[in-house]
Order: structure tokens, then C-alpha cells, then sequence
């Protein structure tokens, strides 16, 4: 996986990292990320705690409360900017190959 405090992310991480936007656990985050992407991505728990550990190494996470013994983690101002950074990349890609599909008429 790339570092984590830089773009590109993996898909993985970005998913994670975008599901806590908000206060979540890891079973959460599995949840979340299967219902957003319709089931295309089905994240194993070890592949969620060990990415969180790397998130949280990365200072762009935080655990927030434990609770029923489950962690519940959310992400840093840091952790923003990077999934907003991350975002922005992945726009101007799109934008580039809606640019070659343009220039195939």
C-alpha cells in the first residue's frame, strides 16, 4: 500500500477513510463501503483493522470512543484534506479521459 499520508490512495484506504467521515466502527465500515459501491467491494475484516491501523499510524484517523468493546474511530482535519486531495486527483483523471473520449469524435 502506498503512505497513506499521500496520494494515490488505494481503494481500500480511500473507502475506509471516506466511511469515517462520520464516528464508525470497523464492522461499520464493511457495512457502509458494501452499501455504497453496491456490493462491488466487500472489505474483510483483517483488510479494515489493518488498514485502520496504517490510517491511524498516518495521524489521519482517530479513535474516538470504545464502546461495547468496539472501537469507533473518525477522521482527523489531516485525514480530510487528504481525502479531499485524493478526490480532486481522481477528478482531474476523470476529467482528462472525458477529454480523450471528446477528441475520438
Amino acid at each position: 500500500m502506498a503512505d497513506l499520508g499521500q496520494t494515490p490512495m488505494s481503494e481500500t484506504a480511500f473507502y475506509i477513510l471516506l466511511s469515517l467521515t462520520r464516528p464508525m466502527h470497523g464492522y461499520g465500515i464493511i457495512k457502509h463501503v458494501t452499501q455504497i459501491t453496491a456490493g462491488r467491494i466487500v472489505l474483510g475484516a483483517g483488510t479494515v483493522y489493518g488498514t485502520l491501523k496504517k490510517l491511524q499510524k498516518a495521524a489521519l484517523i482517530r479513535l474516538v470512543e470504545a464502546e461495547d468493546g468496539r472501537k469507533i474511530y473518525q477522521a482527523t482535519p489531516q485525514g480530510r484534506q487528504q481525502l479531499q486531495a485524493e478526490r480532486e486527483r481522481l477528478a482531474e483523471m476523470l476529467r482528462n479521459a472525458e477529454v480523450l473520449d471528446n477528441e475520438k469524435v
